[in-house]
């Protein structure tokens, strides 16, 4: 008996199979042997690989013999190279039935390959080792990749950065590093992205060993934020910052470069430890800042173009990489500006002057109203000291009025030069906006650019004269309660001009509460007992009058003289307190 077991394991059944059986069959051939290999053919397995001989084709199928009772067809597009299939070629194929369609065996070379370099793969190949095959179609969780056979490429590990869509990748050679073998299920897991890490770790070392500060490279950019763009040079990536960009203004790094753009830099740093780089562009020309002070000295008209409008400023560039600021107060002489987009615009042409430079910092200072004369340099000669004017209020503050005195020239009015007589808290208790009024000029400050007017010196000063002439110490006179305090009271003589009747001359004992003795409005009669001109003020007392004084036909004389323009109040030694006032003209 032939041991079939035997037989079933050669595999091959083709002349060599029969040459080999036949001194066990005692010489027998041809039809005497084709049931002994019938019976050998039904015991061989299926998904056996067979070696077989290309016979010929059969329209979109390749015939090949394997030695059984009948050939087999392989369909061509299991075959990556048709012109190599020629009749007589051996190739390896798996056996997937002997009970085919027309008596035909069925083959298929794609299978046997499979097997064939499965088992090639895991004899040579083992984790960690790197292969190289091409994508092949997108699976559920990431890529099948074929490396001669189809292994799994989870999306996580295709790239470092996860890409947007791993469907780009299907057609493309993808080289990775076997991550896992799983030899019972016949499954490998790659990682591309585990093999782009260790191929850095080896270029970055190699990198941080070679390059150093001041070193001209090339690399590729990688990514592009607001601040600056990401350089890939070979192992590790470089920050190229947009102030390192350009000489020049540039207001996002994608007006200069593009994604995987090839981009030759400088190395301005190195943080070993961190390592961290710092890459520059416009390092590798000359700043035009060397030669600043030469072309642009201080004092010297330019023109430039606006670029861009701050609320403090505008700035101009000169030229590419040279951009001066004007700020808001050098923009005019006389007008106030709130923004300087009230004369300037992006983009305009402007002549500057150039007012200062400060190469360390790289900033020079303009000038837009240097450019014109200064009418202030003229104010001094138009409105001397003395001068009489009459203009416009155009502002009102606390402690003044601004007057207009022409087209962007004002003068302040203070409070304290509003009245001789009256103490002015808020200009808005005198004057309104818009409303014209009549000054002197008092003082001209060139330099800060001021004019200080008055309005109490169109008249002469009261306290000179008229107010000591008509009030003496010791007359009786009456007047009205106009406010009462704790200290005192103060009382209206005449209109503007009050006097200070302290709370100790109110009565002939002592006065805890001023409301206890008089009320506001009320008319009474008061002795003078001081004029103090240069403070300007007058003291009286209650007490005295009532003590039946000889002064009543002064007192009486005193009411009906007329209303003289007086300041007046007094604190509680008998200074003035709270002042009247009244224009000129009113």
């Amino acid at each position: 008996m032939i041991d079939e077991t035997l037989i079933a394991s050669l595999g091959n059944f083709d002349a060599e199979v029969e040459a080999m059986l036949r001194p066990a069959l005692g010489g027998k051939s041809g039809a005497e042997m084709e049931p002994l290999l019938s019976s050998v053919a039904a015991d061989l397995a299926e998904d056996s690989i067979l070696t077989g001989k290309v016979i010929g084709y059969a329209g979109d199928d390749v015939v090949v013999d394997v030695g059984l009772k009948s050939e087999g067809l392989i369909p061509k597009d299991e075959f990556d190279d048709l012109s190599a299939i020629r009749p007589g070629v051996e190739i390896q194929v798996m056996l997937e039935s002997l009970e085919g369609e027309g008596g035909l065996i069925q083959l298929s070379k794609r299978k046997a390959d499979r097997v064939i370099n499965w088992q090639r793969l895991i004899n040579t190949t083992k984790e960690g080792d790197v292969v190289q095959g091409k994508a092949m179609r997108k699976i559920k969780g990431g890529l099948l990749v074929d490396i001669g056979v189809p292994v799994f490429l989870p999306a996580s590990q295709v790239d470092i950065r996860r890409p947007g869509d791993i469907g780009e990748f299907i057609g493309k050679e993808i080289r990775a590093e076997i991550i896992k073998i799983d030899l019972e299920r016949r499954n490998i897991v790659i990682s591309r992205r585990k093999l782009i890490e260790h191929e850095r770790d080896l270029a970055k070392k190699r990198l941080m060993d070679t390059i150093k500060e001041g070193d001209i490279v090339t690399g590729t950019v990688k990514n592009i934020a607001d601040f600056g763009a990401f350089v890939d040079l070979g192992g590790i990536d470089g920050l190229l910052h947009i102030t390192d960009m350009s000489w020049g203004r540039i207001n996002h790094p994608s007006e200069m470069l593009r994604i995987d753009q090839k981009v030759e830099v400088k190395i301005l740093n190195i943080d070993r430890e961190k390592e961290k780089i710092a890459l520059g562009i416009k390092q590798k020309e000359a700043s035009p800042w060397e030669e600043i002070e030469k072309k642009y000295p201080v004092g010297s008209r330019v023109r430039g173009t606006v670029v861009n409008l701050m609320s403090y400023g505008a700035f101009v560039r000169l030229e590419d990489g040279i951009e001066g600021l004007v700020h808001i107060s050098e923009m005019s002489w006389t007008r106030r500006i709130n923004h300087p987009s009230e004369l300037v615009q992006v983009g305009q042409e402007v002549d500057v002057v150039v007012l200062e430079i400060d190469k360390n910092k790289q900033e020079i200072s303009l000038g837009m109203k240097q450019t014109e004369v200064n009418p202030w340099e003229l104010v001094a000669e138009k409105y001397p000291p003395g001068t009489v004017i009459e203009g416009k209020v155009r502002n009102l503050a606390n402690y003044g009025a601004f007057v207009e005195i022409e087209p962007g020239i004002d003068g302040l009015l203070h409070v304290s030069d509003i009245s001789w007589t009256k103490k002015v808290a808020h200009p808005n208790e005198v004057l309104q906006k818009g409303q014209s009024v009549k000054c002197v000029v008092l003082e001209v400050d060139r330099e800060k650019q001021r004019v200080a007017l008055g309005v109490k010196q169109l008249t002469e000063d009261p306290w000179l004269h008229a107010i000591p002439d008509a009030y003496k110490p010791g007359m009786v006179v009456r007047g009205k309660v106009t406010k009462i305090t704790n200290f005192g009271v103060f009382v209206e003589l005449e209109d503007g001009l009050e006097g200070l009747l302290h709370i100790s001359e109110l009565a002939d004992h002592k006065v805890e509460n001023p409301h206890d003795v008089v009320k506001a409005n009320q008319e009474v009669d008061v002795k003078i007992l001081r004029v103090d001109t240069s403070d300007r003020k007058i003291g009286l007392s209650l007490k005295r009058a009532q003590w039946g004084d000889s002064s009543g036909a002064s007192a009486e004389r005193e009411r009906d003289r007329g209303p003289t323009p007086t300041r007046g109040g007094m604190d509680d030694h008998g200074a003035m307190g709270s002042d009247k006032i009244r224009m000129p003209g009113s």
